[in-house]
């Protein structure tokens, strides 16, 4: 067995991941995924963070990580044409993933309660109504469900990397139809969408995998 072969085997069984699951695609709502991290206090070697330091996931490491497992990677995105960082995403997704489908994503503007301005990361802006920021939002609950569907007869296993409920009936639907799910999340994740997994995989268990140490963004 070469390393490559060592790896896949190590973390399919730190994971659980076994053969029954067979043919696994793996669908990953990149809008969800991108904050997984975002409060952690901790690296994936459980030392603490030094300040001015947080967690982000690496687009690379996250593929290899799912190649280790995945038969095919789609990976679903908001693009904002305002920010250069935004398009260098998109082109490393495409270069990365099987498949990479994005749309421009919608700023919500979300004003902050004392508790939250202390712990805030973002951009800071301020009105007559208060400090406030600007939340990225961009769903792709219809166009992952519609390829979810449409592949249906291409994998044995529904991989979801996302802790969206909305999902919730996309799953109920590909589970009546013999497939297996797994599901990928951090934080609170509702029973609805959690009890319908085969195995579900808190984020904590593939930080080491999947995520880097980064400056965090001076306000």
């Amino acid at each position: 067995m070469d390393l490559r072969g060592l790896r896949e085997q190590t973390v399919k069984e730190q994971l659980n991941i076994s053969e029954d699951y067979g043919r696994i695609f793996s669908f990953i709502d990149f809008g969800n995924v991108d904050y997984w991290f975002e409060r952690d206090e901790k690296d994936a070697d459980g030392q603490t963070l030094v300040d001015g330091r947080k967690l982000s996931v690496d687009l690379t490491k996250l593929a290899e990580f799912l190649n280790l497992f995945s038969e095919h990677t789609r990976f679903y995105f908001g693009l904002d044409p305002k920010n250069k960082k935004s398009f260098h995403l998109n082109i490393k997704a495409r270069s990365l993933f099987d498949y990479a489908g994005s749309k421009p994503i919608q700023k919500i503007k979300h004003y902050l309660k004392d508790i939250e301005l202390k712990s805030n990361t973002r951009s800071l802006c301020e009105d007559l109504q208060g400090k406030y920021i600007y939340i990225p939002k961009c769903n792709f609950d219809v166009e992952l469900s519609v390829d979810a569907i449409r592949l249906i007869d291409k994998y044995d296993t529904f991989c979801l990397f996302s802790g969206d409920v909305d999902f919730t009936a996309l799953a109920r639907f590909l589970k009546k139809r013999g497939k297996k799910f797994i599901l990928f999340s951090a934080g609170y994740v509702s029973h609805w969408l959690s009890d319908e997994a085969n195995l579900s995989i808190n984020a904590q268990k593939i930080k080491s995998y999947i995520t880097f140490i980064k400056q965090k963004p001076r306000l």
